[in-house]
């Protein structure tokens, strides 16, 4: 008896041990994670110069409320909270208009192409959580254009971005197993050469740029990383019998699902998807 009880009290005194070390390694990890939000990225920016001639402001309007800015920034670009979940994870995007807490009052056409093409901010560091790697592939007239628009929109209230990750994310990330969008970007990628719009497989392989964030690089969906543990895997896009584009028979009926959220079965698709933006995308962009 006396055995037994020496191995319990050893057991105990072993379990109580291995929860301090897991909890050192936790705290050692997010120690590594915060460095690593604020190492500094060397990278070559070719700037896109703005664009502010009315035609490209429209074209601006469109890709800012169609390829997801809309979702995080606020229809007037105020930003808002994205992610609460309760468990520590809270992600707010900033206000990014010229109002006087906005984060982009001194941005420089560089600056800006920095930001959104390759993920990083003016001083060197990450942005964290913006998906730019969905918008690296922009071309640099769509870019100006963009750029055009946000610099003319209205001041709006808004602040600085907000990320706070909870201790199990930032281990994550500091070992690898998460990626901000500067670690997935390819900096050395020249900008992508415009092709002719219309409802044809190359405009629809650049449209399908802003899908990458969420369903990976080939569209194959799958778990995404970083995102809170109700969210439920991407959709595997690609074409085969048993993947869920076979519910659409035609090109109408995946618009639809963009307008309305639902399946052609009536089905409601998940709301993490943006459908804010989606919605917006004009039929050309989405038969593409």
């Amino acid at each position: 008896m006396g055995g037994l009880k020496r191995w319990a009290r050893r057991g105990a005194i072993g379990l109580v041990a291995l929860v301090v070390v897991a909890g050192a390694g936790l705290v050692i990890a997010a120690h590594l994670g915060e460095r690593k939000m604020n190492r500094r990225i060397e990278v070559q920016v070719t700037a896109a110069a703005a664009r502010t001639d009315p035609p490209s402001i429209e074209r601006g309007r469109y890709l800012y409320r169609s390829r997801g800015c809309m979702d995080c920034h606020g229809e007037d670009g105020s930003g808002k909270v994205v992610v609460e979940d309760g468990s520590g994870l809270l992600v707010k995007a900033p206000g990014i208009t010229s109002g006087p807490s906005g984060v982009v009052n001194a941005y420089t056409d560089r600056d800006w192409t920095r930001t959104i093409r390759h993920g990083i901010k003016p001083d060197g560091r990450p942005v964290m959580i913006m998906p730019s790697e969905d918008y690296n592939r922009l071309t640099d007239p769509d870019l100006g254009s963009l750029i055009g628009y946000l610099r003319q929109m209205p001041p709006a209230p808004g602040g600085p971005a907000v990320v706070q990750l909870p201790l199990p994310l930032q281990a994550l990330y500091a070992v690898g197993a998460i990626h901000d969008a500067a670690g997935k970007i390819d900096h050395r990628l020249p900008p992508a050469r415009p092709v002719p719009e219309g409802a044809t497989v190359e405009h629809g392989a650049y449209v399908a740029n802003a899908c990458i964030g969420c369903h990976g690089p080939r569209l194959e969906g799958g778990r995404i990383p970083g995102a809170p543990p109700d969210w439920p895997p991407a959709a595997n896009l690609r074409p085969g019998a048993n993947g869920p584009m076979r519910a659409y028979a035609d090109a109408k009926a995946f618009s639809d699902m963009f307008k309305t959220g639902r399946r052609p079965d009536g089905s409601e698709v998940s709301k993490v998807m943006p459908f804010l933006s989606l919605k917006e995308m004009n039929d050309q962009d989405v038969q593409a």
